[in-house]
């Protein structure tokens, strides 16, 4: 088949060579193109995507960190200052600041186990947190007191004082509970023999 283009194209060969395009050609081409440039120009450019490289990214990642850390950090220490009313405990007395962390986390220790009986006996759970609630609140009133006191670390003492004595109440409280649930046991055996 290229074979007979081939013939065909040598054969008229000379009328191929008679045809010239239109003077007004190129014309026509450079209007075209120009109408063309001219909506390109009217079109909102798009933008190109920016790049980062990788270690632009670690490096504002890793300042976003550090800034978070120490915004995190400051805000503990206002809200430790903050629940001593005003009072960084550790300034007065670092003995009796330990103290009172450790009290306080054997509370709330003691406080979960006692949430425990009121699923079973919320009587029992209510009279024992109406006398955890008074010391409570008398803690509360030496926390605040403890700011505008002239002897902070009697204040300190007292604190601690009544946090040992809530220790003291919480244990007995969770000893009756485990008689009670003793003498439950040993009944039920009873009933069982």
């Amino acid at each position: 088949m290229s074979k007979r283009l081939e013939d065909f194209m040598k054969s008229n060969r000379a009328e191929f060579d008679d045809l010239e395009p239109h003077a007004d050609i190129w014309n026509n081409i450079a209007l075209e193109l120009d109408s063309w440039d001219n909506k390109q120009k009217q079109q909102p450019q798009k933008r190109e995507a920016k790049t980062f490289s990788l270690g632009f990214v670690l490096k504002v990642a890793a300042s976003v960190i550090v800034v978070m850390g120490l915004g995190f950090g400051f805000y503990l220490n206002s809200q430790k200052t903050a629940t001593n009313g005003g009072v960084n405990l550790a300034d007065i007395n670092p003995a009796y600041a330990k103290q009172q962390v450790h009290y306080a986390s054997v509370i709330e220790n003691q406080r979960t186990r006692l949430k425990l009986v009121a699923k079973f006996d919320p009587q029992l759970y209510n009279e024992f947190n109406a006398d955890l609630a008074k010391m409570d609140a008398s803690y509360k009133k030496l926390n605040k007191d403890l700011a505008t006191s002239p002897n902070q670390e009697r204040v300190l003492r007292a604190m601690i004082r009544n946090l040992q004595i809530q220790t003291e109440v919480l244990n007995q409280q969770l000893s009756v509970i485990e008689q009670f649930n003793q003498s439950k046991k040993d009944h039920q055996n009873e009933k069982d023999i």
